[in-house]
């Protein structure tokens, strides 16, 4: 049922809504069903010191209380779900406000988590319009609020939150990059960038939007990235503005030097995946943040600038490595800005249901998703019992017993 009503919705593959929408939430209620327990446990805090003698610390995860979830449509099972999993999982009551562009998906998953038990004491949702977003926002009275979605809307949240200091998660849009090391395996590294691309019509926000290949890979990259697009249909965007965007934007890398445009066949109503080879570093394409199937692809003459380049882009949400030697990119990954790397491929590993995600600069904040993402749906309580017989003495020592205690406490913390 769930696969009907997306591909009805927005003309997706039904195997595409399968496999990268509703496998990865089945996944994830598995992986919570399995460590859930583990994670949120109450645990002792240890290692306290002679001074905390005849106490007992623990740290307990407590509800947040109520939790907003503004959602997205580009997955509109996938992301809601895990957010409404985490957030029930976490013992918080939950307030939905669907997507405007998915309303049937988000309709059919709401309704199915009802019959599965949530009643209205945990789980409400609003109507799926921008003005329902808004009145939400503006009503108030919520402990957390989490949204999906682009740069823009999520400051005018962050700016709406702010007076009364309440928390959120903004998993804001990227514009991630693809390294392409010279010692990589090109053909491999161009099928895995190709699928990031071309996966529900490029509209993921993990997906990269510029490739950067080092020295003597460029060519060989070029030439097998350009076979992929040979046999391609072009796909149908959600927001049909944004294909003129990337149209726009790829006129304008080409009006600046970029030798080659390489793409599927077009249609008036659809806009095919799309690689710009030599596209110019400082191209809009190359540093904006268009959700389409448009990628720039770009040559570097040398490691520093390499970095500068993947260091153009305001956002950092992923970056994806591609090199026979591991090592080095685990090395090249402690120095990118990226709150997500993926070695060796693209896209794929981030469903992983214990990853978390977590935006950086322009790409939000806070973390989603996986343990970290379980966790941030909780708040700690940290709770202090006292032995009412073994304790550290609280009266005013002997001369001889605070001499005593001033020799100790030189011994143990000025070794």
């Amino acid at each position: 049922m769930l696969v009907r009503v997306c591909t009805e919705e927005h003309d997706r593959p039904a195997f595409e809504v399968l496999m990268s929408d509703i496998v990865p939430l089945l996944d994830a209620c598995l992986w919570h069903e399995k460590h859930a327990r583990r994670i949120l446990r109450t645990r002792r805090v240890r290692h306290g010191g002679l001074w905390r003698l005849g106490q007992r610390h623990m740290v307990r995860r407590v509800p947040l209380g109520h939790v907003a979830i503004i959602a997205t449509w580009n997955y509109p099972y996938q992301l809601l779900g895990i957010q409404l999993l985490q957030a029930i999982v976490g013992g918080n009551r939950v307030t939905v406000k669907p997507s405007e562009r998915a309303p049937l998906c988000q309709a059919a998953l709401l309704e199915l988590a009802r019959d599965a038990g949530l009643d209205a004491a945990r789980l409400n949702w609003t109507e799926a319009t921008r003005k329902a977003g808004r009145e939400l926002l503006e009503r108030g009275g919520y402990d957390h609020v989490v949204f999906t979605g682009s740069t823009d809307v999520g400051r005018e949240i962050a700016s709406s939150l702010a007076p009364s200091l309440t928390p959120s998660t903004l998993e804001l849009s990227g514009s991630d990059t693809a390294i392409v090391l010279a010692d990589a395996d090109v053909e491999f590294a161009a099928a895995s960038i190709h699928f990031a691309l071309t996966l529900n019509a490029g509209q993921s926000c993990m997906a990269p939007r510029r490739v950067i290949v080092e020295g003597g890979a460029y060519e060989a990259f070029t030439r097998a990235f350009r076979t992929r697009f040979e046999s391609l249909e072009p796909s149908r965007l959600v927001r049909g503005s944004e294909a003129d965007r990337c149209r726009a934007l790829i006129e304008q890398a080409r009006e600046a030097g970029a030798t080659e445009v390489v793409c599927s066949q077009e249609s008036s109503d659809s806009f095919g995946p799309t690689a710009v080879l030599d596209c110019p570093a400082d191209a809009d394409l190359a540093t904006s943040d268009h959700f389409g199937p448009a990628i720039a692809v770009i040559q570097s003459d040398s490691r520093e600038r390499t970095l500068e380049l993947a260091g153009t882009s305001p956002k950092a949400l992923a970056t994806s490595i591609f090199t026979s030697k591991p090592s080095e990119a685990e090395r090249l990954a402690r120095m990118v800005d990226a709150g997500f790397v993926t070695i060796n491929d693209c896209l794929l590993p981030t469903a992983h249901p214990g990853a978390s995600i977590s935006g950086r600069a322009d790409s939000g904040w806070g973390v989603s998703r996986g343990e970290l993402g379980l966790l941030a749906m909780t708040r700690p309580q940290f709770i202090s019992t006292s032995s009412r017989k073994l304790r550290i003495p609280t009266d005013e020592p002997s001369e001889r017993v605070r001499r005593n205690i001033e020799k100790f406490v030189r011994w143990r913390y000025g070794r």
